[in-house]
């Protein structure tokens, strides 16, 4: 491989890690955020349906970041598959991301549910 593309290609391998650790801290952040609302809302002195918006966004805003950790898995695998077409020669250690994993027997079974559904 040419000293550009091995070059090019640690680059992305380094980057690829970086944004997958970023979205695993983000999900573990938000988790710590919810334990703290929670917390939070169980003293006495706040009612009980106290920031109940608040924690259904925050639902919605760890599911976003879910699917957003499935697309760079996604991504991941792809990068896999140019590196073994492009970089072939290298020695480097291979990636191998499960499809359950990358959501396709999820997507899969809900085809399945859907067409069940149907008829």
């Amino acid at each position: 491989m040419s000293n550009r593309k091995h070059a090019d290609a640690l680059n992305i391998r380094k980057l690829i890690r970086e944004a997958e650790g970023l979205s695993d801290e983000l999900l573990l952040t938000c988790a710590r955020l919810k334990q703290a609302m929670i917390a939070a809302r169980q003293n006495p002195e706040v009612p009980v349906h106290t920031g109940q918006a608040a924690l259904m966004r925050l639902n919605q805003a760890e599911g976003d970041a879910l699917a957003m950790s499935t697309s760079l898995l996604r991504v991941h695998d792809e990068l896999s598959k140019v590196a073994r077409v492009h970089a072939g020669d290298d020695p480097g250690v291979e990636t191998v991301i499960p499809s359950a994993a990358l959501g396709h027997e999820q997507a899969a079974g809900s085809a399945r549910i859907v067409e069940e559904a149907v008829s």
